[in-house]
C-alpha cells in the first residue's frame, strides 16, 4: 500500500507493471470485500448486488476532470480515487494531468478519505488506496537515451517535471527509474520466480501487519503514525544514525522522514525480520524522490 512512481522512456514497460501489480496482492477479506462494494453501490457500479472480490484497479484517463478523480457533481458521488478504495488507483502520464487536479489528491492520500461538500450536504468517502503513478523522464522521454538524445535536455526535462508539485511527490514511498528493455532482454529465459511465489511473500508480510495492528484499527505499515509507528519501526542503532544523516543530507520532511520508517518497517516484513535494521533504512532510503534535474 505504498505509493509508487514509474519513471523511464516510453515502451519501458511502466503501463504492464502497473497493471500487474494487482496480481500479487491478497485477495479481499469479507470486511474489505463489504467496503468496497459499498462504495460502488453508491456509485451505480455494483453488477446485480453482488459483493467485489477482487481488488479494485482504477486507471483514469489523464483529461479526467477534479470531480471525476476526487468526487463531486450535483449528486456528490464517489470520484475514482474511492473507486478504488483497499486497490490501485493507476495515473499513467502523471504530468498530463492537470496540476490542480492532481494537487486535489494530497489530501486523500494523506488521511485515505475525501469529504465533498455541497450547499445541502457534506459527504465522506473512504479513499485508502495504493496510488501507482508513471511518467517519462521528460515530454519526449528519451532524456538519458544517447541513441535518441532529447534535443532540449536538461531543460525539457525541468520544464516537464516541474509540473508535479513538491507536496504531492513528497508523498510518494517509493520513485523507481524504469530502464528500456532490449531486444536481447524479450530473448532471455523467464524469471524463475514468478507472481505466485511474490504474492505468497506479499501476503506473509500483510499478514504480520494485520496481526500487529489489530488493536489500532490499522491495516497495514502505510497507514501508521505516531507513536504506533515509533515502536513498530524503530531502527537499530546503526540505522537510526544512517537516517539521521540522510535527513540531513537529502533534506527530508517530517513526512518523508516518517514515509522512510513506513517503508523501512515493511521491508523488513517481507524479509521476515523482527526488528528494522540499517539495511532496511539504505533500501528505503534509495527509494526517495532524486534531486530536481538541473
Amino acid at each position: 500500500m505504498h505509493y509508487l512512481l514509474f519513471s523511464g522512456p516510453p515502451g519501458a514497460g511502466k503501463s504492464l507493471l502497473a497493471a500487474a501489480l494487482p496480481g500479487i496482492l491478497p485477495p479481499l477479506t469479507p470486511r474489505e470485500a463489504l467496503e468496497v462494494s459499498m462504495v460502488a453501490s453508491v456509485a451505480g457500479a455494483l453488477d446485480g448486488g453482488k459483493l467485489i472480490r477482487a481488488r479494485p484497479f482504477r486507471a483514469p484517463h489523464h483529461s479526467a476532470s477534479m470531480a471525476a478523480l476526487v468526487g463531486g457533481g450535483a449528486k456528490a458521488r464517489p470520484g475514482e480515487v474511492s473507486l478504488a478504495h483497499l486497490g490501485v488507483l493507476f495515473l499513467d502520464e502523471l504530468p498530463e494531468f492537470q496540476r490542480q487536479t492532481l494537487d486535489s489528491l494530497r489530501q486523500p492520500l494523506e488521511t485515505g478519505e475525501v469529504s465533498i461538500a455541497r450547499a445541502a450536504l457534506h459527504v465522506t468517502y473512504p479513499a485508502r488506496v495504493q496510488l501507482i503513478a508513471a511518467m517519462n523522464p521528460c515530454r519526449c522521454g528519451h532524456l538519458s537515451d544517447p541513441a535518441l538524445a532529447c534535443a532540449r535536455a536538461p531543460r525539457c526535462a525541468a520544464d516537464y517535471q516541474a509540473k508535479l508539485s513538491g507536496p504531492l511527490l513528497d508523498r510518494i514511498d517509493l520513485h523507481v527509474e524504469v530502464e528500456p528493455v532490449s531486444a536481447a532482454d524479450l530473448a532471455l529465459p523467464p524469471p524463475a520466480e514468478g507472481s505466485a511465489e511474490v504474492a505468497a511473500r506479499v501476503a506473509a508480510a500483510r499478514a504480520l501487519q494485520t496481526a500487529r495492528y489489530e488493536a489500532h484499527g490499522v491495516r497495514t505499515n502505510a497507514e501508521a503514525d505516531g507513536k504506533l509507528l515509533e515502536d513498530a519501526a524503530a531502527p537499530d542503532d546503526a540505522g537510526r544514525q544512517l537516517l539521521m544523516q540522510a535527513a540531513e543530507s537529502m533534506r527530508l520532511t517530517a513526512r518523508g522522514y516518517h514515509r522512510v520508517l513506513r517503508v523501512a518497517r515493511t521491508l523488513a516484513d517481507l524479509a521476515g525480520a523482527e526488528s528494522v535494521a540499517r539495511i532496511h533504512i539504505a533500501e528505503a532510503l534509495s527509494y526517495r524522490r532524486r534531486a530536481p534535474v538541473n
